[in-house]
C-alpha cells in the first residue's frame, strides 16, 4: 500500500495505490491561477502546493478508505520539476514519513511516466513482426 506525493510543477496529486491498482487519485489543480500570466510562475504554484498538500492527501486516503496504519511505503517525485514546487511536496512527504515511520521512495518524474504503461502489472504489447 502506497500513498504518493507529485507537486513536480502546478498540480498538486497524491494517489493511493495498493498492488499496482490505483485506488485513488487526487489532483488540485492550479489551471486558473496561471491562465493569466500565460504560463505557470513557479512562486504561485510552490505557494498552491503548500496550501493543497495536506487536503489532498486526506482527500485520497478518504476516497480509497484507507487508514494511515495500512500504509507501508510513500513515494513522492523528487526531480526533475520546478525546485521549489518538488520541495514542498517532497518535504510534505518526509514530514509524513517522520511522523508515522513509514519509509520513503523518491520518485524520478521522467522514469515515472516511462514505466506507467506497466501500472496494470502487464507491459504493452508491441507487435514487431511486419517492419
Amino acid at each position: 500500500m502506497l500513498l504518493a506525493f507529485e507537486s513536480s510543477c502546478d498540480e498538486t496529486s497524491v494517489a493511493v495505490v495498493r498492488d499496482g491498482v490505483v485506488l485513488s487519485n487526487v489532483v488540485a489543480s492550479q489551471i486558473r491561477l496561471h491562465a493569466e500570466y500565460g504560463g505557470v510562475v513557479p512562486e504561485l504554484a510552490t505557494r498552491e502546493h503548500l496550501r493543497n498538500l495536506l487536503p489532498v492527501a486526506r482527500e485520497a486516503l478518504d476516497l480509497a478508505g484507507v487508514a494511515v496504519d495500512a500504509l507501508q511505503a510513500i513515494g513522492a517525485t523528487r526531480g526533475p520539476g520546478l525546485p521549489a514546487a518538488l520541495a514542498a511536496g517532497y518535504a510534505a512527504a518526509q514530514g509524513f514519513c517522520a511522523a508515522t515511520g513509514i519509509p520513503l521512495f523518491g520518485v524520478h518524474h521522467h522514469e515515472a511516466h516511462l514505466y506507467s504503461p506497466w501500472i496494470s502489472g502487464k507491459p504493452p504489447r508491441a507487435d514487431w513482426e511486419g517492419f
